[in-house]
Parts: structure tokens; sequence; C-alpha cells
């Protein structure tokens, strides 16, 4: 299936919980190059990420799971090829409270989709679970731009949510690395 170790890229705007999410999942302390926020306007939160964060999953067959985080802000962009280079598949977190939710969406699809060959799995934060409409929403412009992956409610503090997001992207991987197989 897959190699003895792959990369997963977790993106999105400041504020979406990128870094909280590979630090629910790493099994060792996450490297993180937080600095002090000075865009309060954009997100109110006293740090944020300038360069990268890091995190790992060692898999009990002795393969493991490298986890990048993007910096969420725009500023910091030049840094997203280069982390993206020889990802598995992207997990795109959103915060569906923002109310540029939208224009993140474009922002970040438009980055990292790669023209749907790039596994991505989208997560919108900050909803409760029974409101559809943003997911509803997110959903209609990814069809929109013929990119249909999975959206699904998360909170990004709860390690099951995270777990999720990640067992729905290696769904995909697998089946990406399947449907080459038979060509």
């Amino acid at each position: 299936m897959i190699s003895n170790e792959f990369k997963i890229l977790f993106t999105g705007p400041m504020g979406a919980g990128k870094t909280t999410a590979i630090t629910q999942l790493s099994d060792q302390e996450c490297v993180s190059t937080d600095v002090i926020n000075t865009d309060l306007e954009q997100c109110n939160k006293e740090m944020t990420t300038a360069g990268l964060d890091y995190g790992y999953i060692s898999l009990p067959d002795g393969s493991g799971v490298r986890l990048y985080g993007t910096p969420g802000q725009e500023r910091f962009q030049f840094m997203w090829p280069i982390l993206a280079t020889n990802a598995a598949g992207v997990i795109l977190l959103l915060n569906g409270e923002h109310p540029d939710l939208e224009e993140h969406l474009e922002l970040y699809t438009n980055a990292f989709s790669n023209n749907g060959e790039t596994p991505l799995v989208i997560g919108i934060g900050r909803i409760s679970s029974d409101d559809f409409t943003r997911i509803d929403r997110v959903t209609e412009k990814l069809a929109a731009k013929h990119l249909f992956v999975p959206v699904i409610s998360v909170d990004v503090r709860e390690c099951e949510d995270v777990l999720l997001l990640v067992e729905t992207l290696l769904c995909q991987i697998e089946a990406n690395e399947m449907e080459l197989m038979q060509v």
C-alpha cells in the first residue's frame, strides 16, 4: 500500500487549528515555529506559526507518518509549495465562524488541490455538529470547481476528530494508488 514513511500536510488560514491538530496526533513533541501574532485583526490569538509545524506518528508495522503544518498567514505563503513537496495528501482546516470562510476555501484549494490530483480532505471547525449550512456551502463551492472531496465537521481539540480526517485522507491515498496500479 504505502511506503515506509509518508507525509501529510495540514494547511488552512491562521487560527483554523493546524498546530492543535498536529499536537493531538504526534507521538513526539512537536516542532513549532510560533511567533507573536502581529495580525490580531485576522485572528485574535497570542501566537501564530511563521514557518512550519512538525509532528510524527509511529505506526505498529514500523512505518511512520510525518505531519507538516503550513503557516496560515498569506505573507508566509512562500513556504506552502516547499512544505507541499512530496506530500501524500492534504488536510485543509477552515474556521467555520470566520466571515471569510469562502475566500479561505478558494485560496487554499487553489494552492493545494493540484486540480484534484492531490488527495484532499477538508475539516471545518467551530461549527455545531448539526449545522450543515456551512458544510453545504463549502461542498457547493467545491463542486462548482469540479472538486469532490470529503468535507467534515471537526473539533481539532478532539483526537478522534483529527484521526477521522487522517483516516479519510488515507482511504483516498490508497484508492488513488489502487487506481494507478490498474492503469
